[in-house]
């Protein structure tokens, strides 16, 4: 796994508040955190390191992060802080904007300038899930001047490139106990092309972006498009191109200069098939599918016929579909 948890369960009841805020304080630009919740508090979090990016998946009762005129002229870790809520709701006041932001919004605060986040004035005890990240602004290829229209905003990331990037933080979370710490550079380098491209589309500077940065954050936007559609058999690289406005070799280039190494890799074709093959074999090892025909599993992940299905899988996995289900589900042997 990348990064730390947190879990309020780990630590003793008294000290849970104190013991996250001073955790929270640590990771990213420091603030004054309050809660009302504070004598029974609960809180989950994970700090996961990619690089010179940080992202930490929370859960948290309601909380108050204050960070005033002084505690910026004390330090400033020089960070743009970007935030996606997930569930239940939060306020902002920052560089004189006032919003309120509820699941699947995203905004961005700049550590040199003062904040006020804030809880709904309910009172309640509904907690608070997202994901935020923390980058250095040096590796953001936009002006500061640019960037200071977003900051505060209330922006969707339910569409577009906003939706690409919501769905790449969240599946960083879900995969965080599988990532290992090699995993970290390519996926630091991945989010901080991401988030460049939305930068650039909610302030209309798509045009200055580096070539390269474009293209790579066309390369995610089709993989998670591809991985998305991987039940239709009639997901082709010609009705990819046609869906990303593009053309089929420029398609194909694509796939060329981002495989690892930059030396060429999988074509598309190819790509989509191990990613369908991949799946067949997880669900085909899953014992609560045990009763679920051989064939069905495989129409899921869109490879329709069954000896097309059963020849590639004995080609990438040494067996058939069936004598590997049997591997997978039998029980393991008794040693005496």
């Amino acid at each position: 796994m990348i990064g730390t948890v947190f879990r309020s369960e780990d630590v003793p009841a008294e000290h849970r508040f104190d013991y996250w805020r001073d955790l929270v304080h640590r990771a990213i630009a420091p603030s004054d955190i309050t809660s009302d919740h504070a004598g029974d508090f609960w809180a989950e979090q994970r700090l996961l390191e990619l690089g010179p990016v940080m992202v930490w998946p929370t859960s948290f009762l309601p909380a108050r992060f204050l960070r005033t005129e002084k505690m910026v002229r004390q330090c400033d870790p020089e960070l743009y802080h970007l935030s996606l809520i997930l569930g239940g709701g939060i306020g902002l006041d920052h560089v004189g904007r006032t919003e309120m932001y509820g699941p699947r919004d995203l905004w961005v605060t700049d550590t040199a300038e003062p904040y006020d986040v804030r809880p709904p004035d309910s009172g309640d005890r509904h907690l608070v899930t997202g994901v935020a990240v923390d980058f250095p602004k040096a590796l953001l290829p936009l002006s500061p001047d640019r960037v200071r229209d977003v900051l505060g905003r209330r922006l969707s990331g339910r569409e577009g490139t906003g939706s690409l990037l919501t769905e790449f933080l969240i599946g960083l979370d879900r995969q965080s106990a599988s990532l290992q710490p090699s995993d970290a550079p390519r996926l630091g380098s991945v989010l901080l092309d991401l988030l460049s491209a939305w930068f650039a589309h909610v302030t209309d500077m798509e045009d200055t972006l580096p070539p390269e940065t474009r293209h790579r954050a066309m390369t995610a936007h089709i993989r998670a498009f591809i991985r998305q559609n991987l039940h239709d058999p009639g997901l082709t690289p010609p009705v990819i191109a046609a869906a990303h406005h593009i053309s089929l070799s420029y398609l194909h280039r694509l796939f060329q200069e981002q495989a690892p190494g930059g030396g060429g890799g999988e074509t598309v074709a190819a790509w989509i098939r191990r990613l369908r093959l991949e799946s067949a074999r997880r669900d085909l090892a899953d014992p609560a599918l045990h009763a679920v025909p051989i064939h069905t599993v495989a129409a899921r992940w869109g490879l329709p016929r069954a000896s097309d299905f059963a020849r590639a899988f004995r080609t990438a996995y040494g067996l058939t579909p069936k004598e590997y289900r049997l591997q997978a589900l039998s029980p393991p042997e008794q040693t005496e």
